[in-house]
C-alpha cells in the first residue's frame, strides 16, 4: 500500500488529461516530446497553448533559436507549438484550457483565427469566447481548414 507521501508524489506525474495529434501537422507542431511524438501531457489547469515564435527557417529546414527568459517571469504558454503553413492558424497566445472541478472549457485568448471543437467555432472573428469541453473532443487549433487537430484525453486516474 502507498503512503501519502508515494501517493502525492505519484499524483503529481502523471498528468490530468493529454492532447494526443491527430494529424501529420499537428505532430510535427509538437516541440517538446515527453510521452512520444504525438502526445501533449497536460498536469495543471488552466493550460495555456501558443505558437512558437522563434522558428527561422534556414535551408528550408526548420531551426529553433534560443527563447531569452524574462527576469522572473513565467512563459506566455505551458505548451509552444510549431506553425508551419504559409497561413498560420495558430497564435502567439491562442487557448486556454481551463477545469473548475468536473468542468472543463476551452477559453480563447484573443486568437486571430479561433479554434473549433469538434464543430463548434470558438474566439476570432466575434464568436463566443470559450466552450465547453469534453473527453474525446477534437480541438482544431485555427481555421476549420487548419490541419491542427488534437484529441483531448482526460486521465481519471485517482
Amino acid at each position: 500500500m502507498l503512503d501519502d507521501e508515494k501517493k502525492e508524489l505519484l499524483h503529481s506525474m502523471i498528468p490530468k488529461a493529454v492532447l494526443k495529434a491527430i494529424t501529420e501537422e499537428s505532430k510535427h507542431s509538437i516541440i517538446k516530446r515527453v510521452f512520444g511524438e504525438d502526445i501533449i501531457p497536460i498536469y495543471k489547469f488552466p493550460f495555456k497553448i501558443g505558437r512558437e515564435a522563434r522558428v527561422n527557417y534556414v535551408d528550408g529546414e526548420i531551426i529553433l533559436q534560443e527563447r531569452h527568459k524574462h527576469h522572473g517571469k513565467e512563459p506566455n504558454n505551458d505548451s509552444y507549438l510549431i506553425d508551419s503553413g504559409e497561413f498560420l492558424q495558430i497564435s502567439r497566445e491562442h487557448c486556454s484550457i481551463v477545469s473548475n472541478g468536473d468542468t472543463y472549457m476551452l477559453q480563447d485568448r484573443g486568437s486571430a483565427c479561433g479554434s473549433m471543437v469538434n464543430k463548434f467555432s470558438v474566439g476570432g472573428d466575434d464568436h463566443q469566447a470559450s466552450i465547453p469541453l469534453k473527453d474525446g473532443d477534437i480541438i482544431t487549433l485555427g481555421s476549420k481548414e487548419s490541419p491542427y487537430k488534437f484529441k483531448f484525453i482526460l486521465l481519471d486516474i485517482d
